[in-house]
């Protein structure tokens, strides 16, 4: 019963915002919200607004894309700074077809979705409210039955520009049903929706033999013609194509690039005068954001037709890549999984990282640096510390190529190998060795990957796998370390002593003896060894350490070893030297001895708390990473 109360509820809710009024009394609600009377390209805007703006690195981050859109922050803040921002300001850009340009499967069609649903639900709020003249086919804007002469008065009071004229519908049953008294037309307020067709259309191009014009800006209905004696009478003319019906929103144009010509021309008129042809009538206006899609071999081949050149000037081209990170690559795959029917099938820890590898790599571009390989480009897309290079490097790469991530592999291709193996490998739960076997199998069923790509592309499978096998040995190594983070902790502490009384050229005091004695020198270097400290930088780097906890203390913070990326990196590195031979051992002993028995039931019960595997994945994992050690 939770679900009908739910509807009961939702029923309620639609009732109240429900409003319906005069002109006269429309105006008096424009006048304490202004906002109610905002063109479309504004209304999309502030929905987006509104629903959040986050600074960081300085860019924008906006939190309406936040939970459907991963990895595209930059192209989302420049298709808002540049498009929607500008045209909301009524500037020229709002006179613009808004065309996405990107990969297959790199989210346009996403985007379109959410600016849709996001509209449906906007036009609910007090900021989101649509009004219109009632019983209008047209949902037109109350303020189009101001007279031409008056709208300067208009804005000097109220502050709002008034744009369009008033639709030959309404302009007969503004004489005939309310004697030209304009104060009493009848005004509602409406409710944005796709299915209802109200404010949000979708035209999708079918054979241009059959495909009627009609079907985008309405047609005569000839069994009224009879009625009311004239194919030029509006009243004799259905207002139901999908520029109509997407008055006051926002029109998603499917495959706009392959419509034959006929079906272009009326944007032309649309877009730079906000109006169209329809009929036997004067020029029919309408306020929506036409928004259209395609990728860029079509769009290549639609420029270079010359007959294309008015329409192209009123194109406005946003591209779309692929993301470039891998860790959004992650959160990608976790939702397509989410909403597929395999979400119950457990997959082990690492095994979508491994497979956001191999695809990020795929539309990466060989950087122009000679310092900088495919590797670490990747690592510093997604935000990780790489030793030697900063944020200026970072930005520098960016630069390199204005349109990497327009090519490589796509999402829907990966999902696609993941539900194989599921299916395939009958079992509850997946690793990353099984994903990156199916990718690699795949590769020879794609249509579109040429034998140079194919090999490019299993390089790329051997890199991620590479990656994997030193995921896969420091997750083995850290759950056989018996509280792992105390170890640590000690370890640093002994090296910090050390390092302290070597730099201040002093003594330790022996904790069982008392007794001074000289720092623990072989200690100090077999930690610094394991990062590739030599001799000669040793007295550098430990003074470095010594620097960073005094700046540290003197902010009141206290000094771990997370502090230092590359001591910690030392301080694991040794802790698992040290335990590599226990873990060969164990993970590779056919018959286990009791307490060798006993360890590997530790360590899979802590992968299994503490790192996110289940039963079958861990024992999986420990026998992989043996057979590496034993190589």
């Amino acid at each position: 019963m939770d679900i009908l109360k739910k509807i009961e509820q939702y029923r309620s809710q639609e009732e109240k915002l429900r409003w319906e009024g005069t002109f006269a009394d429309y105006l008096k609600l424009v006048k304490e919200k202004p906002w109610v009377a905002q063109s479309a390209h504004s209304r999309i805007y502030n929905m987006i607004r509104d629903a959040g703006v986050e600074e960081e690195n300085g860019h924008k981050i906006y939190r309406f894309f936040s939970h459907e859109m991963f990895g595209l922050e930059e192209a989302l803040e420049k298709l808002v700074e540049e498009y929607f921002h500008p045209a909301a300001k009524r500037l020229d850009v709002r006179k613009r077809i808004l065309l996405l340009m990107g990969p297959v499967s790199g989210g346009k069609s996403t985007l379109v979705t959410m600016l849709k649903r996001g509209l449906e639900a906007y036009s609910r709020t007090d900021r989101g409210a649509v009004f219109a003249i009632k019983g209008c086919p047209m949902h037109e804007d109350p303020l189009h039955l101001i007279p031409q002469h008056l709208r300067e008065d208009f804005y000097q009071e109220y502050g709002i520009k008034v744009e369009g004229n008033l639709s030959p519908l309404n302009t007969m049953r503004l004489e005939e049903d309310y004697g030209g008294r304009i104060e009493d037309v009848l005004v509602e307020r409406i409710f944005l929706s796709e299915d209802k067709r109200v404010g949000i259309g979708t035209f999708s191009p079918s054979d241009p033999k059959s495909q009627d014009i009609a079907d985008l800006t309405g047609s005569i209905d000839f069994s009224t013609i009879a009625e009311y004696g004239s194919e030029s009478d509006p009243r004799a003319y259905r207002f139901d194509g999908e520029l109509n019906k997407a008055n006051r929103g926002l029109m998603e144009f499917q495959e706009m690039l392959k419509c034959d010509e006929k079906f272009l021309w009326h944007l032309l008129s649309l877009t730079q005068e906000g109006n169209f042809k329809a009929g036997r009538f004067a020029l029919i206006s309408a306020d929506e954001l036409i928004v259209a899609h395609t990728n860029e071999t079509e769009y290549r081949s639609f420029i270079s037709n010359k007959k294309n050149e008015a329409l192209h000037s009123r194109i406005i081209v946003m591209p779309v890549p692929y993301n470039l990170k891998v860790s959004q690559e992650e959160r990608i795959y976790e939702k397509m999984i989410r909403d597929s029917d395999v979400a119950d099938v457990h997959i082990a820890p690492h095994t979508l990282k491994v497979a956001a590898m191999f695809t990020v790599l795929t539309r990466l571009k060989e950087p122009k640096r000679g310092d900088i390989d495919l590797l670490k480009k990747m690592r510093l897309y997604d935000g990780e510390n790489v030793e030697g290079y900063n944020s200026s490097d970072l930005n520098e790469l960016k630069k390199e190529y204005q349109d990497e991530g327009m090519s490589g592999i796509d999402p829907r291709y990966v999902i696609n190998r993941i539900s194989s193996t599921i299916i395939r490998k009958k079992v509850p739960s997946i690793n990353a060795l099984d994903v990156l076997r199916s990718l690699k199998e795949g590769l020879d069923q794609h249509p579109s990957i040429t034998q140079e790509l194919r090999e490019k592309y299993l390089n790329f499978i051997s890199v991620a796998r590479k990656e994997y096998d030193e995921m896969a040995k420091k997750e083995v190594q850290k759950a056989f370390v018996y509280s792992y983070e105390e170890s640590a902790k000690t370890l640093m502490d002994n090296y910090l002593d050390n390092v302290e009384a070597f730099c201040n050229k002093s003594k330790l005091r022996d904790p069982l003896t008392g007794e001074e004695i000289n720092p623990d020198e072989k200690l100090m270097r077999s930690i610094e060894e394991q990062i590739g400290i030599s001799e000669n930088a040793k007295k550098t780097f430990r003074e470095e350490i010594l620097i960073r906890i005094s700046a540290l203390a003197r902010k009141g913070k206290r000094f771990d070893y997370r502090s230092h990326a590359r001591l910690r990196e030392a301080i694991q590195k040794k802790l698992f030297a040290d335990l590599k031979d226990v873990v060969k051992i164990t993970t590779s002993a056919k018959t286990p001895d009791e307490q060798q028995l006993k360890k590997i039931n530790e360590v899979v019960a802590r992968l299994i708390d503490e790192h996110g595997y289940n039963s079958t994945s861990a024992n999986e994992l420990l026998r992989y990473v043996g057979s590496l050690l034993n190589r």
